[in-house]
């Protein structure tokens, strides 16, 4: 079985020796710290670690791959029951190393997935966003339910205190317009994350 940075080696082999390959790759993943990092780096942020254009091309092209084989896993009926399938698609999807990212999955009557879309970037700790800006993409769509989730750049996904007050006051708004807030999910990094309503958060 190939090593992370073997694996890696071989989407770089493009232009230069496999030998050569694995070690820059070997090298870009201590920089970036680890195979789970990639998928929130950018083309600038490979380049920086050694990457030429059509290298950059060709990770970025395999985490978007990753991204849509993990958006095939999750069940078009009761998707909720996998919700680490959800998390991961997420995760794979939105995740960003310099940003957090705020977004939503949008339910039919029966939790049918609609679709998904990132609604807000913010800073490296915070995404300022209000209910009614999740709730008005709810009602264009005609979503019956909505789960929120944003990223932890940090890669611990703990809600802090304001992801739980936005979290209460998310369900309070989305009762008032007759959608239920049905979670929010805090992911961290690949693997890592927490359902609020797990926690009891409203």
């Amino acid at each position: 079985m190939l090593s992370d940075a073997e694996l890696l080696g071989a989407v770089l082999a493009s232009g230069c020796v496999q030998e050569e390959s694995t070690g820059l790759a070997r090298v870009l993943l201590g920089e970036l710290g680890g195979l789970a990092a990639l998928p929130g780096a950018s083309e600038a942020m490979l380049r920086h670690g050694g990457l030429h254009d059509t290298q950059a091309s060709a990770v970025l092209a395999s985490c978007e791959l990753a991204s849509r084989l993990a958006r095939q896993k999750i069940p078009r009926r009761r998707p909720l029951e996998r919700t680490g399938d959800i998390a991961r698609y997420l995760m794979l999807r939105y995740q960003q190393r310099d940003q957090e990212v705020m977004g939503a999955l949008f339910l039919d009557i029966r939790h049918r997935l609609l679709g998904d879309q990132e609604i807000f970037r913010g800073t490296l700790c915070r995404a300022e966003v209000e209910p009614r800006e999740i709730l008005k993409e709810c009602l264009l769509r005609g979503a019956a339910g909505v789960v929120v989730f944003h990223t932890h750049p940090s890669g611990d996904p703990t809600p802090s205190d304001a992801d739980l007050l936005f979290t209460r006051r998310m369900a309070h708004a989305a009762t008032l317009v007759g959608v239920e807030l049905v979670d929010h999910l805090v992911l961290g990094a690949i693997g890592l994350w927490v359902s609020i309503k797990t926690l009891g958060g409203w």
